[in-house]
């Protein structure tokens, strides 16, 4: 075979196989994702499995209980037939062989010409093993070898005057090499003194095949009209049932997307159904009446948290002034007066700080929070808060690395939001990096620039971590705030990040550290993808033993490493380092 013509074969056989793959594969989609389909289907294949076994009942009963009459009636039939043709061999003398093949035709026209006899061929012949005297008489001679076979002869002459039936094929007498189904019927009888013969009757089934292939019809008709009956009747009782609780499915969804006002049909009647619909609406009004009072209640605690923040400003604002008045004059006071104006003055800060969250957090929740996009680059951002954190960084005695990519990572986004979301990761990193390095790693891509933020401090449990953007969550309530913490400043990183279309992950292992994520696009509508940078890089198991953070990639000669330090406004290095337009490509930036 032609190599091309192979691969032709073969590649046919492929796309054969794949076509039936997708097809099954379609077909158990469909099938799984169907209950209609899937009730229509069992019952058809329950329905078939009972219809073939009772049509091979019924088509086995009847072919026996037809081939067996028929056997009797032919069975009797030929007992009759024999008896005749015995009287009418008794009741004549024969002296010759002439007149014994007289008799001998006269028996067989006799039998032909019978009218109660519904035997086709006769057949009347000399006893195997005895000396011919005449010849034998039969009606069709072509049959003699083919259907009177030796084993039927000795059957026959071993039955001790018995009839033999013997089921047989019977030729057509067209040579189309067809036969159809018969029996032959033999018994010997005593032509003449010392001439005994045997005779035998050949009858044709077919009549009887045909009635059995007729009810054979009639039952296979039948079998598939029960079939495509049961297949309408269970496909309209599971369209009835299956139609209700499609709608109450569609109606949930609805529900689920917003429109509270969406109904189930079908409430009146009696039957389950309508029982079912009855329920499920006032379930839908129920929940509609509780997310109304809810909204309702939500929208009041939102007022009232915006109208007391508003309210409390005027005198926070106479209060400050009242406590720094008083904090200035602390040198006049005794110790512990003048103790007291300095935590005036604190927790004064702390109050305006807490203040000015919770407006944040009300504008959020009412919606009216606003971006002032421009195009910046987060590097520059970066390094500012770096720098604001510089003072806490050294009172903590902890290192702070920030490491920036070659390309410039600019995008649009809030200034001063962003800020705000850097500046509290990099401080919560330094409050709880426990003395241990804290990295700062700017990535970007073609889509999205994203910053992480990573501690080696105490770290987080996997359950602090689902609740660490919740707001006034702690993890440690007894945890003492040096900087004066409201609790609400991870809950309003999260929604200025939403508020960007960006991300804020978070990531912790008890022991490990933690290290959160800010995801931002590049542009506005902008899909993120995956981020380009990991959340969670490997340990620096180096920094971690000596407490200093490896540069990664340092370029050839000095390194940014040796600025001094960055809070000092008065240090040269410091304001190169603010202002420099190009930064070493993959450098790290100690701040100590």
């Amino acid at each position: 075979m032609p190599h091309g013509l192979v691969t032709r074969l073969r590649r046919a056989v492929h796309r054969a196989r794949v076509v039936t793959v997708r097809f099954t594969r379609r077909a158990v989609a469909q099938w799984r994702s169907s209950m209609q389909l899937r009730v229509v289907t069992t019952a058809l294949a329950i329905g078939l499995a009972a219809i073939v076994v009772l049509g091979l009942y019924l088509s086995t009963s009847v072919r026996d209980g037809i081939y067996e009459q028929r056997l009797a009636a032919i069975d009797r039939e030929a007992a009759r037939l024999t008896e005749q043709v015995s009287k009418s061999f008794s009741d004549t003398a024969t002296t010759s062989d002439g007149e014994l093949q007289i008799l001998l035709k006269d028996s067989i026209a006799t039998l032909a010409a019978t009218g109660g006899s519904t035997a086709e061929e006769y057949f009347l012949l000399h006893e195997m093993g005895t000396t011919v005297r005449v010849s034998d008489i039969v009606t069709r001679p072509d049959l003699t070898d083919v259907i009177i076979t030796d084993e039927v002869r000795e059957a026959n002459l071993a039955s001790d005057g018995d009839q033999v039936l013997q089921a047989v094929g019977i030729p057509s007498r067209v040579a189309d090499g067809m036969a159809s189904p018969g029996v032959i019927v033999g018994s010997t009888v005593q032509a003449a003194p010392g001439a005994r013969y045997e005779i035998y009757y050949l009858y044709s089934l077919e009549p009887e095949q045909e009635t059995l292939s007729f009810v054979h019809r009639v039952l296979l008709a039948g079998g598939f009209g029960m079939l495509a009956l049961l297949g309408v009747v269970t496909w309209t009782m599971a369209r009835q049932t299956v139609t209700p609780v499609t709608r109450a499915a569609t109606v949930a969804e609805r529900l689920a997307e917003g429109h509270l006002s969406e109904r189930m049909p079908g409430a009146r009647g009696t039957d389950e159904m309508a029982s079912l619909a009855r329920s499920f609406n006032e379930m839908a009004e129920s929940l509609q009446d509780q997310i109304r009072r809810m909204e309702e209640l939500s929208a009041m605690q939102r007022r009232f948290v915006s109208d007391v923040s508003h309210e409390l400003r005027t005198p926070l604002t106479t209060i400050r002034m009242a406590s720094e008045i008083i904090h200035e004059s602390r040198h006049q006071m005794d110790e512990d007066a003048a103790r007291s104006a300095e935590l005036l003055l604190g927790q004064i800060d702390r109050f305006e700080s807490l203040l000015a969250d919770l407006l944040e957090i009300s504008r959020f929740d009412a919606g009216a929070a606003v971006l002032d996009a421009e195009r910046r680059d987060l590097r520059d951002v970066v390094m500012s808060v770096v720098e604001q954190a510089a003072p806490l960084a050294r009172t903590k005695d902890v290192q702070v690395s920030v490491r920036l990519p070659d390309a410039d990572a600019a995008a649009d986004f809030d200034p001063r939001r962003i800020e705000r979301i850097l500046r509290n990761l990099v401080v919560n990193a330094i409050e709880h990096a426990e003395e241990r390095p804290v990295e700062v790693t700017v990535a970007e891509d073609d889509r999205a620039v994203a910053v992480v933020v990573r501690d080696y401090g105490v770290g987080m449990t996997k359950q602090e971590v689902e609740h660490v953007f919740d707001r006034f969550w702690r993890a440690d309530p007894a945890r003492a705030r040096t900087t004066g913490g409201s609790g609400l400043g991870l809950a309003i990183a999260l929604e200025d990040a939403h508020l960007h279309a960006g991300r804020l992950d978070a990531w912790g292992r008890p022991g490990q550290g933690a290290s959160f994520r800010l995801t931002l696009p590049r542009s506005a509508g902008v899909q993120i993808g995956e981020p380009p940078v990991t959340m969670a890089p490997a340990s620096h198991e180096p920094g971690l033993r000596t407490g200093q953070i490896p540069v990664v990639n340092p370029p050839a000669g000095p390194t940014p490493t040796a600025i001094p330090d960055l809070s000092d406004p008065g240090d040269d290095g410091a304001e190169r380092l603010a202002v420099a337009p190009e930064r070493p490509a993959g450098n790290d930036v100690e701040v100590h």
